[in-house]
């Protein structure tokens, strides 16, 4: 039996162009899912998956009562919607939440500064820290969440029940 007949069939069952096409077919869909899979974040061979702890801050937080926004999932344990540079990186876990006492500067007579509590009663403004944990990609060039680096500097969005408010990263530690 010849390995290749007269109408190009190999061995007589398979046609060569047929044989040409799946290959093809084949090496298409094998870059596609691989770019696909690069695009969404999964881990590339010499990345590796760490713990992360980013601290972040939120300056004049407008709210009434921030107890509200503790008592409706913003609280240690809880978990937060986190948006970072206009992509949604989903649900990560709140370490811990610390409300920063207002104060004001008030100038004393002999030229010192001493910080003071604010006085007013009227001030609908916060400040708070937030220490949120999950997992990140360490690559050469720095953490990534999701499809997005993580960088001191970086705005995040938070998202919850009753809130959505800006904060700016202003620590990252990990395990390294």
């Amino acid at each position: 039996m010849a390995i290749l007949d007269s109408k190009g069939r190999l061995f007589g069952k398979i046609n060569l162009l047929d044989l040409g096409a799946g290959l093809v077919t084949l090496l298409v869909i094998f870059v596609i899912s691989s770019s696909l899979l690069s695009s969404l974040g999964v881990a590339q061979v010499g990345e590796k998956i760490v713990p992360i702890e980013v601290d972040l801050v939120v300056r004049g937080l407008n709210v009434r009562d921030p107890e509200q926004l503790f008592n409706n999932g913003l609280k240690k344990g809880g978990k937060t919607n986190v948006i970072i540079r206009n992509q949604p990186y989903g649900e990560i876990e709140i370490k811990s939440i610390q409300q920063l006492p207002r104060t004001v500067n008030v100038f004393q007579p002999d030229g010192t500064v001493k910080e003071l509590a604010d006085p007013k009663t009227n001030n609908f403004s916060t400040d708070l820290i937030l220490t949120l944990e999950g997992k990140a990609q360490r690559t050469e060039s720095g953490l990534v969440l999701g499809s997005s680096k993580v960088k001191i500097g970086m705005p995040f969005e938070l998202e919850g029940f009753n809130y959505n408010f800006n904060a700016t990263v202003i620590d990252i530690r990990f395990e390294k």
